[in-house]
């Protein structure tokens, strides 16, 4: 999957959808879009002067970009999640200092597993798991 695939996937298929399963290409270029928007959503706070504290902290502008990109982000990591065998609610880990964002790292980087209760392998679509539900492949653009 392209980086326009999958932000186009995220942002208008799949906003608000936390069912299925992505691909690690999907899910790493979808946080590469979101550190990119957050990143220019800082440098225009800064030119506007809009930063708070004398460290900078997060500005208006960045802020509401990153609640605008939360809800897609957890649907793709629950999704991601999903692709590993996992529940996505172990994202909830992340809360956990240090320790919780290196085992989801870890979790995140791992290859797709065969066919789950998730659905279809992204990787192998022509795989299926007896209890999975069908799911079509993701459209080509």
């Amino acid at each position: 999957m392209s980086f326009q695939d999958a932000i186009r996937v995220c942002l208008q298929r799949k906003y608000a959808d936390f069912s299925g399963r992505a691909r690690r290409s999907e899910f790493w270029f979808f946080v590469l879009f979101s550190a990119i928007v957050s990143a220019v959503g800082g440098i225009l706070d800064g030119i506007f002067g809009l930063r708070s504290g004398s460290y900078g902290g997060t500005g208006p502008i960045q802020g509401v970009l990153q609640l605008a990109l939360l809800v897609p982000s957890l649907a793709v990591g629950a999704r991601r999640l999903h692709d590993i065998g996992r529940s996505g609610w172990w994202q909830l880990i992340g809360l956990v200092p240090v320790v919780g964002w290196i085992v989801l790292l870890i979790f995140f980087v791992q290859d797709s597993h065969p066919a789950n209760q998730h659905g279809p392998s992204p990787k192998n679509p022509g795989e299926r798991h007896p209890q999975a539900p069908q799911e079509p492949p993701y459209p080509q653009y």
